[in-house]
């Protein structure tokens, strides 16, 4: 009798022990799962996001980055749009209409081209995407010279009703004041808030066309400093980068600005930085 409850009683305990692992292990099944799953704060919409590369840009300019958020689960990338000099638009993909954030990478064969024809080529790939699904809203992400060029579209035909309207602009490292530096005694607040005291012709050709762009427009400004003492990210002056913000907010936008620092905030490295990413995608969608 002595040994048959010895004998239960080390029956229960297995059966104790095995269902306490089971439970620990349903528990961090159900933590991995719930860790993999976008943020509850994370918007979803069927409103796609152009992608704009830079001077001399080209598929890893943000392909990269759009891999990184579609693995986070933060959009899902469903056409590439090539433009030819001649402003032809060949698209790879489709939009299917899904609210995933799609994303749509925006290539220029000649990606050395000036400002005007690339203003010129997004308005195109605009209006491909309007005339083939549909589409009334974007919002455009902008690298180095795709975000001047972005700023150069949003002035000329901003106010273009028969295009999509743009909900959420992105420059990041974009040289919207073509490369000039702080003046003696301005600082990069002076910048943020009265706009700079140099004004390029591409800067003055950005206020006479400000009023083109909607005041209802969310605007994220991205410079890097690689604090090497020359308040830039190797390419483009921080200063510059920023230059704009002044303009947008006296226009009436809401516009927020981030100066990214040290390796990771070089020119062609703020598109591979993670916080970026993070920046961006929050800005886009949360």
């Amino acid at each position: 009798m002595k040994n048959k409850k010895r004998y239960l009683l080390a029956t229960f305990c297995l059966l104790l022990f095995f269902a306490g692992c089971s439970s620990k292990k349903t528990s961090e099944n159900h933590q991995a799962a719930k860790n993999s799953e976008p943020s509850e704060t994370t918007l979803k919409s069927s409103i796609p996001t152009l992608f704009i590369h830079g001077y001399s840009g080209g598929n890893n300019s943000f392909g990269r980055m759009i891999k990184r958020m579609e693995k986070n689960n933060l959009t899902k990338k469903e056409l590439v749009l090539t433009v030819s000099v001649e402003g032809e638009v060949q698209a790879k993909g489709k939009l299917t209409g899904k609210e995933n954030n799609p994303s749509i990478q925006v290539l220029f064969e000649d990606n050395k081209n000036n400002e005007w024809n690339q203003a010129e080529w997004i308005k195109n790939c605009l209006t491909y995407i309007k005339d083939s699904y549909g589409v009334t809203q974007v919002n455009l992400v902008g690298h180095s010279m795709g975000g001047a060029s972005s700023l150069r579209y949003l002035t000329t035909y901003g106010d273009d009703t028969s295009l999509p309207k743009i909900n959420k602009f992105v420059g990041i490292a974009a040289p919207f004041n073509n490369f000039v530096e702080l003046s003696n005694a301005e600082t990069i607040d002076d910048i943020i808030n009265n706009g700079p005291m140099v004004q390029s012709e591409r800067y003055a050709d950005y206020v006479s066309g400000i009023e083109k762009v909607s005041k209802d427009m969310s605007v994220l400004i991205i410079a890097g400093d690689v604090e090497d003492g020359s308040l830039s990210d190797e390419a483009v002056p921080v200063a510059d980068a920023l230059s704009v913000v002044s303009l947008f907010k006296t226009h009436g936008n809401e516009v927020r600005e981030k100066i990214f620092y040290g390796k990771s905030a070089q020119h062609s490295q703020l598109h591979e930085n993670k916080e970026v990413d993070q920046l961006v995608a929050d800005f886009l969608w949360k």
